[in-house]
């Protein structure tokens, strides 16, 4: 689906929404009560990267670099599995074309397999942060500057999982910069606090024109970070694009004279037989030093 509106503002219908947001989190935290009564402890110790806003903060990239560090495998859950990723998830494809060891499916289920391996390195989550059948031993929760708490209201009247206050549980914060940065964005006090900037790399010169488009949390985002851009085009998170999308969008950007761009995320969706004529833009993380000194501590 597509990021409503609201989610970044107090609409008249995000307050509208705002008593069943209390109905939501309460069942939630009921069933997170029940299914932590069965959680397991691994053998290796787990860090888990995730967030407590619904999608689209950049986590991924922050799963790259960190296990990518460690050399660890990466256990996920492969959201939006399908043929046209070989079955995985476009983030869990992503992930192994960086060369990372990926398990995607039950996280549980993943981990007791890993822990069989003779292997004591770290296995990273992806995503856990509200799955509580596996104990972490270290948490780490994303922001994106851009977005904050978004209207700080819980699902559905706002993107927030969980109150806000419940960062303060983390072990680590990380927060990817960027040049418009939330106002009110404020983080409590008591957590360590670490930065990662993104760089967003097109494939063409600044003097192509682009017709870009993508099917993630905020599009927004993406298309801000390219220049000379002549169309855009956003779809809904984790997209499946049909024959026909493709087709439009060939048919734009020819009448445009432009060429097309989109993410790495979106590229991975896309037909094997239509990749050689759409290109994505390489988003380079990096992460600030001191966290590494932090993370290589927490895991003694």
């Amino acid at each position: 689906m597509k990021t409503p509106y609201w989610f970044m503002h107090k609409t008249l219908l995000a307050f509208i929404l705002v008593p069943f947001s209390w109905v939501y989190y309460g069942v939630s935290r009921a069933v997170f009560g029940v299914r932590k009564m069965r959680a397991y402890k691994s053998k290796r110790p787990v860090i888990c990267i995730g967030n407590i806003l619904a999608g689209g903060v950049g986590k991924t990239p922050i799963v790259r670099e960190i296990a990518t560090y460690l050399d660890a495998p990466v256990v996920m859950r492969g959201y939006k599995k399908s043929a046209h990723t070989g079955n995985i998830g476009d983030e869990a494809t992503m992930l192994s074309r960086a060369g990372l060891i990926v398990h995607t499916g039950n996280r549980k289920s993943n981990v007791m397999l890993l822990d069989r391996q003779r292997d004591k390195s770290p296995i990273v989550m992806d995503d856990g942060l509200q799955n509580p059948t596996v104990e972490k031993n270290i948490s780490i929760v994303v922001f994106d500057e851009s977005i904050g708490f978004g209207n700080g209201f819980l699902l559905p009247a706002g993107p927030l999982r969980e109150p806000r206050d419940h960062i303060a549980n983390a072990d680590a914060i990380m927060i990817v910069r960027s040049k418009n940065r939330k106002k009110n964005f404020t983080i409590p006090t008591g957590v360590p606090v670490f930065y990662a900037t993104n760089q967003t790399i097109s494939p063409y010169d600044e003097k192509t024109p682009i017709v870009a488009f993508a099917g993630i949390g905020y599009p927004k985002k993406f298309f801000a970070c390219l220049n000379n851009v002549v169309a855009r085009r956003a779809f809904p998170d984790h997209y499946q694009y049909t024959d026909a999308d493709i087709e439009k969008l060939l048919k734009l950007a020819k009448s445009k004279k432009a060429k097309l761009v989109t993410t790495e995320k979106d590229w991975v969706r896309l037909p094997e037989s239509v990749r050689d004529k759409i290109k994505f833009a390489t988003l380079k993380t990096e992460i600030q030093g001191d966290f590494w000194n932090w993370l290589g501590e927490k895991l003694k």
